[in-house]
């Protein structure tokens, strides 16, 4: 049995002092691209403070011949490239792969001290983060970093949802958790080929009208409503991040082409608890960085319920409705987010800034 008093104690001598609360840094968008792939690496520095965060990937896009060139574009680019506001993330190889000691080996001596979040993929349970997180203090300490890197997870089967809350548990680097619906699809035997979003077999029927004797009419037209498939996954990874103090994103969504479905499933995730999603093409950016930001009609509604309930007590009526404690914890969540995007995104704060002004008129 391990001491809470340990908890927060480096596991290897030398090693930076775990950090004891997660910042909350926006990062709406994780994008992510192939180290290996010259057009791609190319396009890096532009990148940099128009999406949150930018991840080298290592794992299973990049085919085995291109691993080793994979991991060595992304020490280049690191080495070579200023990212100011954005996060610097990698996703290494799987635990049981024989590429992920080799990532691991490489990449923290080199550019240790600008990887803000290493992912984990495929995680089973509490082992494998507790695994990296030893190693990764022994890599910390003989590189002489100064800040831990910080450790994500991606839930892929069904193992690593049925042990969620303890591998969020499992080490003060936990960051945060990603939806990786395409694995997780495989192992739980779901019958969809679909990279998240919904089914259109998936769903619901209206029930059947009925005749003027009361018989149901089973044949009449009814309507039909498509359901998410991972409506139960995101609620409980949602669920175990908050109850840990960390950070709960949806993965990746296939169809490139299909933008429309693509923002209706990040805003189901945004409105589920979701803080931000996977970027697979340069478009989804943009819907991302929308979604995941506040509108600015809830940014100036929560604005003013935090300013009517004073002290956060009792309870006021705004615009025919009843807001109270409950109603002021739900704001300040929004008005939080609010203030750290508009921190480093110029186009939100213009308009976050302008509803101050208003209120402030008025």
């Amino acid at each position: 049995m391990r001491s809470a008093k340990d908890f927060f104690r480096p596991l290897a001598v030398g090693a930076p002092e775990p950090l004891r609360e997660i910042p909350a840094r926006p990062s709406r968008a994780i994008h992510f691209f192939d180290p290996s792939n010259p057009k791609m690496a190319a396009k890096i520095p532009d990148m940099v403070g128009r999406v949150d965060v930018l991840l080298g990937n290592l794992e299973d896009a990049i085919k085995a011949d291109n691993k080793v060139a994979a991991r060595e574009g992304l020490v280049k680019i690191a080495s070579e490239t200023d990212f100011g506001p954005t996060q610097l993330w990698t996703r290494i190889n799987a635990l049981d792969s024989p590429w992920v000691l080799d990532d691991l080996t490489t990449l923290v001596p080199a550019i240790g001290h600008k990887l803000d979040v290493i992912m984990v993929p495929k995680v089973q349970g509490a082992e494998d983060i507790q695994y990296v997180d030893r190693l990764l203090a022994q890599l910390e300490a003989k590189a002489g970093l100064e800040r831990p890197i910080l450790v994500h997870a991606i839930l892929e089967t069904a193992r690593g949802v049925a042990n969620v809350e303890e591998i969020c548990g499992a080490s003060p680097r936990m960051q945060g958790l990603s939806l990786g619906p395409a694995d997780l699809a495989a192992d739980r035997r779901m019958k969809t080929t679909r990279v998240g979003g919904g089914h259109p077999g998936y769903l619901v029927r209206q029930d059947p009208p009925l005749n003027e004797l009361g018989v149901a009419q089973i044949e009449a037209q009814r309507s039909t409503f498509q359901q998410d498939l991972w409506h139960y996954t995101i609620a409980r990874m949602v669920d175990a991040c908050a109850m840990h103090g960390i950070y709960p994103y949806y993965g990746p969504f296939g169809d490139i082409a299909d933008v429309v479905a693509c923002e209706d499933q990040f805003r189901n995730a945004f409105l589920l608890g979701c803080v931000g999603t996977w970027s697979l093409h340069p478009k989804q950016i943009a819907i991302a960085n929308r979604v995941f930001s506040p509108s600015v009609e809830d940014v100036k509604h929560a604005r003013r319920v935090v300013e009517a309930m004073g002290d956060g007590t009792g309870a006021v009526m705004l615009d025919g409705k009843m807001e109270d404690d409950a109603s002021l914890k739900q704001c300040l969540v929004m008005v939080e987010l609010a203030e750290q995007l508009a921190a480093i995104d110029p186009e939100l704060k213009q308009q976050y800034d302008a509803i101050q002004l208003e209120g402030e008129e008025a």
